[in-house]
């Protein structure tokens, strides 16, 4: 999944912006002259162009389309999904734990090798390394 991060500096100036169309408001003479009228004008502006920049913004989240309840059905889906994987993983690294337990680690050879192999044999693993690679070397 994409981990795209949602640039909330975006919705972060909405409020900002119609803080100033209620100050341009709430001025003592209104916005009975001019000046006002185009502080509000340019306040207004702002503010739409802020909320069309978000309103785009949220629109392209992925599932955006969706209805809150197809969300929350997929949310659901989701936890079971991960509860489920959580099982697997628990019962697999238990049967690891298990196949321990009962000496079925290495076999002998192997380990036995990979102590010939320090002192420059080609026995044991080191052979099997040998024979691979050179099996898989093309011509």
């Amino acid at each position: 999944m994409a981990s795209e991060t949602l640039p909330s500096s975006v919705f972060e100036s909405l409020l900002p912006k119609l803080l100033s169309i209620l100050q341009v408001t709430q001025r003592p003479e209104g916005t009975s002259n001019v000046r006002n009228k185009q502080d509000l004008l340019q306040a207004i502006q702002a503010f739409r162009e802020a909320l069309n920049n978000a309103r785009s913004t949220a629109s392209a989240l992925p599932g955006g389309e969706m209805l809150i309840e197809e969300q929350e059905d997929i949310i659901a889906m989701l936890e079971r999904l991960r509860e489920k994987k959580r099982l697997q993983l628990r019962d697999f690294s238990d049967k690891v734990i298990d196949t321990k337990a009962a000496g079925h680690c290495v076999p002998p050879q192997y380990a036995a090798g990979a102590a010939g192999g320090a002192s420059g044999g080609a026995t044991g693993s080191n052979a099997q390394m040998e024979v691979d690679s050179n099996a898989s070397t093309p011509a």
